[in-house]
């Protein structure tokens, strides 16, 4: 098993500012007072304003521009993964922070994995444009590749679910839920399976993140002798949640949850990761490699 029980998406392409303000007012003329306004040019009714949100789109687009309004955030991370056969499990937990820069390819995640056996290690990491430093317990900081695999499940992404969610909504008969929550609070896009073959979804963008969390475990078990095919897992369950805020439409929090069933000496063994992202509010620190590496 790994010790670091928690793995989120790439860091994406940067959001860009698109909020733009202008203003402007109409010049005085001699002798006169100020001229009447044209109909053309009189506030435009309600009916032609901006129509609220109704769709997984719709509430993407506002989350994006919402979490462009600062600079950097901060989010407070908690994962937990275990496997489990024959009733014997084999688990750890994670709880740490990530800091996330807007506008730029920034990412700072930093944090400790406690394994079943209580055993802990810390885990530091910067993702800096096309560069990347990790630091693993006492070692030395090690150069990474921002897009190495491995790396792209180490860098949790808050942010970066926006755009993981639009390609949900925006797949063959839309895989996004939208729902209120807390009384109107809060609104809930939401993706969910129940127990089916992975074959059967695996074209699925969600599936598709599911199985690269599980891929280093299952490296593992096949480095043990267990036979791990693609052909032959079961999604026991996913559930993936982005929770926003009903008035600013600023993440709130996103949960992604899943299990696999790996066949196994006439029974299953099973998978199962869950990761909770929760907002911190802005960040007012800077988010550059470790001195000791610039």
């Amino acid at each position: 098993m790994r010790t670091r029980p928690r793995r989120t998406a790439v860091l994406v392409i940067p959001f860009a500012l698109v909020l733009a303000a202008c203003g402007g007012g109409a010049e005085e003329q001699d002798g006169a007072g100020s001229p009447e306004v044209a109909p053309s040019a009189q506030a435009p009714e309600a009916s032609e304003q901006a129509a609220p949100p109704e769709t997984a789109e719709d509430f993407l687009d506002l989350a994006e521009k919402a979490m462009a309004e600062e600079s950097a955030w901060s989010f407070s991370v908690k994962g937990e993964e275990g496997l489990t056969h024959q009733g014997q499990k084999s688990a750890a937990t994670y709880e740490g922070t990530v800091r996330r820069a807007v506008g730029r390819a920034a990412l700072h995640t930093q944090g400790v994995s406690t394994s079943s056996k209580g055993k802990k290690r810390t885990e530091e990491l910067y993702l800096v444009g096309e560069a990347g430093y990790l630091k693993e317990g006492t070692a030395d900081w090690k150069a990474v590749s921002p897009a190495d695999p491995e790396m792209r499940n180490k860098a949790d992404d808050p942010i970066g679910v926006v755009e993981e969610f639009r390609i949900y909504a925006q797949a063959a008969g839309g895989d996004v839920e939208v729902t209120g929550a807390d009384g109107g609070g809060t609104v809930e896009l939401r993706v969910t399976s129940g127990e089916q073959k992975l074959s059967a979804v695996q074209q699925r963008a969600w599936a598709k993140k599911a199985k690269r969390e599980f891929e280093p475990t299952a490296e593992q078990l096949r480095a043990a002798g267990v036979p791990v095919a693609d052909g032959q897992l079961t999604l026991s369950g996913l559930e993936e949640v982005l929770v926003l805020d009903a008035k600013t439409y600023r993440i709130k929090s996103h949960r992604f949850e899943f299990g696999f069933l790996i066949p196994y000496s006439g029974g299953d063994m099973t998978f199962e990761q869950q990761v909770t992202e929760a907002n911190q509010g802005p960040y007012d620190g800077k988010i550059e490699l470790p001195a000791g590496v610039r």
